[in-house]
């Protein structure tokens, strides 16, 4: 393959791959109204799990050695458990569009463990970009625009960072297994402590549980969980991590559409600047780094 046909390719599939994860938050909007956020994210995690299993067995894949499973288990702990679980509990306080406009500094965290973990010694004006970003963030958190919520505003924040640094660390991984298996086998580890968490969050009565909440689940487990991973990770290995690393920048943009289109929530104007202006400055950053 070319390395211009590998681009493109990379770029397809990581474009792919953000516009699944762009519906995220507005699905686990709708899902929590029927579940908890601990069942909510356990089972699904269990449902992916077993996807996963599947497609690991049906291409005979290889066991990760030893060496790969710390790497996994923070994978686990980003993606799998520590995102799901603190957008979960933080929409329950604010509505899927303030919530988008965190993510406007995932490629940043990103990029930041990015740097920790290889090492890399940015300019200063990166660093000055960053702390701008930051500095956005926290001005909008505290200003009157949206639902605010100073626990929904801080869960965000901690969910951003699990999953910047689960993020890099299946970037770094999916070199060495292949992207698809990264998240694959991170479910799998998973599993048998999100089964338990499942087994233990049972809802008392399914009665109550909508159709929405359960189309909700379903998208969160098969696409959020699982396929929107096989395209990011796969983007990221194809088209390098830091180009296509970029295409995370759209995903504020169209998680605020899809949220005042499918779930008709307000996107005051505050939150529209709020995520241009963090979009900038993580470009910038990136530009820097």
């Amino acid at each position: 393959m070319s390395d211009v046909k590998q681009s493109a390719e990379g770029w397809g599939a990581g474009l792919l791959g953000v516009v699944i994860f762009s519906g995220s938050l507005p699905a686990t909007r709708v899902a929590v109204a029927g579940f908890s956020p601990l069942f909510l994210t356990s089972a699904r995690a269990v449902i992916a799990a077993a996807l996963a299993a599947a497609l690991l067995a049906l291409w005979r894949q290889a066991r990760p050695g030893r060496e790969d499973l710390a790497s996994l288990a923070v994978v686990a702990v980003g993606v799998v458990i520590g995102f799901p679980l603190l957008t979960a509990l933080a929409l329950q306080h604010i509505n899927s569009a303030r919530s988008i406009v965190f993510i406007g500094l995932l490629p940043l965290a990103t990029a930041i463990f990015g740097v920790l973990r290889g090492g890399e010694r940015p300019r200063p004006l990166f660093w000055l970009c960053s702390g701008l970003g930051g500095a956005i963030i926290v001005a909008f958190a505290l200003s009157n625009g949206g639902a605010a919520s100073p626990a929904g505003d801080l869960l965000m924040v901690a969910a951003v960072v699990l999953c910047g640094l689960g993020y890099a660390e299946g970037a770094k991984l999916s070199r060495r297994l292949g992207g698809w298996q990264v998240i694959s086998w991170a479910l799998v580890l998973a599993a048998p402590l999100m089964l338990a968490l499942a087994a233990m969050t049972l809802p008392s009565s399914w009665t109550g549980v909508g159709v929405p909440a359960w189309l909700g689940l379903m998208y969160v487990s098969v696409f959020s969980m699982l396929v929107g991973f096989v395209f990011w990770y796969r983007g990221l290995a194809l088209g390098g991590i830091a180009s296509v690393g970029q295409l995370q920048l759209l995903q504020p943009f169209l998680g605020l559409a899809l949220a005042g289109l499918l779930l008709h929530e307000p996107v005051a104007w505050t939150m529209i600047v709020a995520t241009g202006l963090v979009v900038l400055c993580v470009a910038l950053a990136r530009r820097f780094a």
